[in-house]
Order: structure tokens, then sequence, then C-alpha cells
């Protein structure tokens, strides 16, 4: 048997997926992609590559909460049997996520229903979980509350993880094997749902720059994994000589630093040596104020500087 899919995504990852569905044999009647940026979208490249309807729309949804109509007709046209959200920052309305005779899955970097929300990676890492996973769920009108079809757990969060780190080596494969998944279950009439624990349920919102400030009252541990977790965005960031200073690439090292928190002890080609509550943390690399990242031994930081 084949599904007829819409697909929504972006970025290596969904086009990974894309191709993955399409070698199983499944129909994909359009691909939904954000608008032209910068950079050329993997997904989108793939699409055209494979003559597939392409739909490239920023919004689904208009202020006041409604959907788009013309959003709507258009996904109707198509005739799928089952909407893939494999990598969407967009919220589409239930209109078209409930649509499908399969309705839609939706994938989430970690074990649901743990960790909702649009930046589930570094929270992951800032409050210092120690295990992860994926899941793939139906999505309802909460945010990722929906009931669970598949869920790949026992990933180890490493203590030098970033969340670049982490997505790309272990969360990135396992992620597309997990929707691969569900999409044979669902068309192997083999799709068994699991109601989400509530009692178990956490919530975070976007890691902004106010989340990815440093205060180096903190202890060492906290600031590592604030740094790691901010990894490579938004960059969490202190002040040096007044301009904004982005750290990344960090390390914990223990032992008393032998300077106040928050000073400069040691610039040299292994990074920068930074004192913090309890440890030292080592950075490699930062960016002053709008420029871009450098190695430390390349910045203008000095032994002796104090930031913040």
């Amino acid at each position: 048997m084949a599904l007829k899919i819409a697909f929504f995504g972006q970025a290596p990852f969904a086009k990974d997926i894309l191709v993955r569905l399409l070698d199983a044999g499944h129909e994909i009647v359009g691909v939904y992609t954000p608008p032209e940026g910068r950079r050329p979208d993997p997904l989108a490249e793939e699409a055209a590559s494979r003559r597939l309807r392409l739909l490239r729309h920023r919004y689904f949804r208009r202020r006041g909460g409604e959907a788009i109509e013309s959003r709507v007709k258009e996904h109707a046209e198509l005739g799928a049997e089952l909407n893939v959200l494999a990598y969407v920052t967009a919220i589409i309305p239930p209109e078209i996520v409930d649509a499908p005779v399969h309705r839609s899955l939706c994938f989430h970097p970690s074990l649901l229903p743990r960790f909702r929300g649009g930046n589930a990676i570094p929270w992951q890492i800032i409050l210092g979980e120690q295990e992860t996973g994926v899941t793939v769920f139906q999505p309802d009108a909460g945010v990722d509350t929906g009931p669970i079809l598949v869920q790949k757990g026992g990933v180890a969060i490493q203590p030098t993880d970033t969340a670049a780190t982490l997505y790309y080596r272990e969360l990135y494969p396992l992620g597309v094997e997990a929707v691969c998944e569900a999409v044979a279950r669902i068309d192997r009439d083999r799709a068994d749902f699991l109601p989400q624990d509530e009692s178990r349920a956490t919530f975070q919102g976007l890691v902004d720059d106010e989340v990815a400030r440093i205060d180096w009252a903190r202890p060492a541990e906290e600031l590592d994994r604030l740094i790691r977790g901010c990894d490579p965005q938004p960059g969490a960031h202190t002040t040096w000589h007044g301009d904004a200073l982005r750290l990344f690439d960090a390390r914990l090292e223990a032992g008393e630093p032998g300077a106040a928190p928050g000073s400069v002890v040691e610039v040299g080609e292994g990074g920068a040596r930074l004192a913090a509550r309890g440890g030292v943390l080592r950075v490699a690399r930062l960016r002053v104020g709008e420029g871009g990242k450098v190695a430390a031994a390349e910045s203008p930081l000095r032994a002796g500087d104090v930031l913040g």
C-alpha cells in the first residue's frame, strides 16, 4: 500500500524524510516550505528536482487566529490522506491539520510530555536533563499535547553536548527513523495512539536573549549548561567593555578559579578560561557585538578583564 501525503517542513532533516517516504512508495501530493530566504532550502530544492508540487507560505493563519481560506482550499484540493509535519515553525490551523482521513503526524525532539514547546533541545541541556529521545504524535489543539504514535528514547545527553551536537549527532537520525516508522504504521493500519500522561508534562517557552543572559552569581555548572544549551542560537551573553559578548564551545573545568566570577583568568590557544562560582569555564569561541564568531585566542579578551 501507499499513502497520499502532504508534506510540511524545511531544512536537511525534512528533506531526508521526504526522500525516505518517496523511496517507500508513498505519493507526495504537495510539499509545503517557507518562502525563499537568503540560502536555498534543501527540502525545496529536493522537491523541485523531483517535480513535486511546491507550496511556499510563511503563514497559514491570520493575525486573529482564523485560518486563511485560500490555504485551506489549496490543501483540500491536494487530496492528501495524511499530513506529515517534519520540521515546521508555522502554526498550521486545524482546518488543515485535521482534514486528511489519517489527520497529521508531527515530530518533536523530546520524550513527550516532557519539554513541550518550540525550543525543547536547548531547554533539556539548560535544565540538566540526562536522557532524551524523539516523539512522533498526532497534533491537537494544544502545544505538543496530542496522542503519541512512536517514541524512541535512550539518548544520553553528554556533559559536553551543545544544542547543535545533540541534534545532529543523535536526534536528527533518530527522528528520521521515527517519522518513517510512524508513517509505515499508519499505512499498515497498525497505528495505536497513546494519550500523553499530563501528570508528567512540562512546558518551556522560547530561549530568547533574556533566558540566554549570563548571571555570574549562578554556579559554574548552571552557566556551563546555559552556554551549551544556547549554542549555536541565540548564544549565551554577557558584556565586555560595554559590548555584548556571546560565548560558544564551552567546557566546564573543576576546581576553584582563584578569581572573582566573571573574571578572565587566561586566554590562549585552548580558549578563554573564565572564573565562575565553583569552577572555570573554558570557552573556545566568542562573538563581540555584531561581529562574527572568532576563536577566543584571536579575540580582544585579555587576562584580568572582568565580564558583565
